[in-house]
């Protein structure tokens, strides 16, 4: 598949001739003269199917198209022995299932096992069907395979950055990959936590972007904070020796969801010092305390 390669970022018509990713596009003939119809229980997932999440509401409603109007796009498989291995077209397999259908019209197409990712992903990235961390591991699998950051981003029509973009995000904890995987936080959320080397720093971070719903721009200015401070100095704020003193502490962090300290608490004097970050988090916090007075 050494001329494809060029082509991918064209689409899968420049792989497989024909088999576009629009309904009404033509579907090329395979080397059984055409589609056909195969049993669905005689077709195995693609193995190398970057995407990991399949929305069930989402299948359900494909599933009740496929009753009203049919399939109106084969799928594309490759023969695997006396079965078939699905290379392009897994919703619509999946959503055939659900909807009871006992064949699917499929492409039986000659591609080879080490370019059924390549395939998949073009498949997933035209429908924009892959979340950042889904993106991300199928373009390290590529880049395991020996292709460079610029060819992964010619494969599939992205600029060369976007391809680091996604990578930078698996340098992050699996926790936190799950929370971009889900959407709690956004590829812009994530990027600011990569500024922050400290795994504690950047669990700490999250947790107030997500209990704060700080934006992406907050967001990045607590982590060039915390980079430039935090990490180089790491202390913590040491308790008033007074428990009571030490309770209100407590209390107040508790309530404007960020650090709190006392400083020079003797002799009845002394100052609370309260964090920010950006002119949005000192909008929050002075509302908060301004509402309590």
């Amino acid at each position: 598949m050494t001329k494809g390669r060029s082509a991918l970022g064209r689409g899968l018509g420049a792989l497989i001739p024909g088999a576009g990713t629009g309904a009404s596009s033509p579907v090329a003939a395979s080397s059984t003269g055409g589609p056909a119809e195969i049993e669905v229980e005689r077709i195995d997932p693609n193995p190398e199917q970057p995407r990991r999440t399949f929305d069930a509401e989402q299948l359900e409603r494909l599933a009740d198209s496929i009753r009203r109007h049919g399939i109106l796009q084969p799928v594309v498989v490759r023969a695997a022995g006396d079965r078939y291995e699905l290379v392009v077209g897994e919703r619509r397999w999946r959503a055939a299932q659900v909807a009871g259908r006992k064949t699917i019209p499929a492409v039986i197409a000659e591609i080879a096992p080490k370019d059924r990712l390549e395939l998949a992903l073009v498949e997933n990235v035209q429908r924009h069907d892959l979340n950042p961390i889904e993106l991300a591991l199928a373009f390290r699998a590529l880049a395991e395979g020996g292709a460079t950051q610029e060819e992964i981003g010619e494969r599939v029509a992205l600029d060369r950055s976007t391809v680091a973009n996604h990578l930078r995000l698996l340098e992050l904890g699996r926790d936190l990959q799950g929370d971009v995987e889900h959407g709690r936080l956004s590829v812009g959320h994530a990027k600011a936590l990569l500024q922050i080397q400290s795994p504690e720093h950047r669990r700490q971070l999250r947790d107030r972007i997500v209990a704060q719903q700080l934006s992406v721009r907050a967001a990045e200015e607590a982590a060039r904070n915390l980079a430039s401070t935090g990490e180089r100095k790491p202390r913590a704020a040491p308790s008033p020796a007074d428990p009571n003193l030490g309770h209100l502490v407590d209390a107040l962090r508790e309530r404007l969801k960020t650090r709190v300290r006392v400083a020079g608490a003797s002799g009845g004097r002394g100052q609370i010092e309260i964090e920010f970050y950006g002119e949005g988090e000192l909008d929050r916090i002075s509302r908060i305390i301004l509402e309590g007075m």
